[in-house]
């Protein structure tokens, strides 16, 4: 696995530099991980399938592939910057869905098991979305690790490696930013309840 780092350190700055060939050995490197990001959420999701997650990390991949200038400071900036593509295409989705079924609430599956309370897809998706926003101008790095921990699907110990932390500074800080954010997107009679 740590060669594995080393590399997709090394063709990052390859692609950083201008030489074309680096993405296209980068991608067999990241995508495996990418796939079962997106497979993760969609699988808990009733009428989710292998062709969504594929989908869905494609659509990454192509976000990626327009990217002008890579300015990547290393593997830690890469994928903070795919935690936040994820980010966008699931509020894209959710978007998209709201325009589609305004009024009609299915099932849908937890965004993460950690925040129960938005659904991808949902309406709350795109409170969750401007909750960020909010809070990206309180503190930027928060936002950096709810995009790394629940939108790239990041393991708290891979969360603290990305972002230099200790792994007790991100558990508090992701209790911390919970709340927060449970206070600005549930309405006061649901969080009675």
């Amino acid at each position: 696995m740590k060669s594995a780092r080393g590399e997709i350190t090394i063709l990052l700055g390859k692609w950083q530099a201008g030489e074309a060939t680096a993405f296209e050995e980068l991608v067999p490197l990241v995508y495996p991980q990418l796939r079962k990001i997106a497979a993760g959420y969609l699988f808990r999701e009733t009428r989710g399938d292998v062709a969504q997650a594929t989908m869905l990390v494609h659509e990454l991949y192509l976000r990626l592939l327009h990217q002008r200038k890579a300015d990547w400071d290393g593997r830690r900036h890469f994928y903070i910057f795919c935690a936040r593509i994820m980010r966008m295409i699931l509020i894209d989705f959710a978007r998209e869905n709201q325009r589609k079924f305004r009024g009609c609430h299915d099932n849908r599956v937890p965004l993460s098991e950690d925040l129960l309370w938005v659904r991808i897809g949902s309406p709350e998706m795109l409170d969750l979305n401007r909750a960020l926003e909010e809070l990206a101008e309180i503190d930027a790095d928060k936002v950096k690790l709810v995009e790394l921990r629940f939108f790239l699907g990041c393991t708290a110990e891979e969360t603290a490696e990305i972002m230099q932390l200790s792994k007790a500074t991100i558990d508090r800080e992701l209790r911390f930013i919970k709340g927060w954010l449970y206070q600005r997107i549930c309405p006061v009679e649901q969080r009675a309840g």
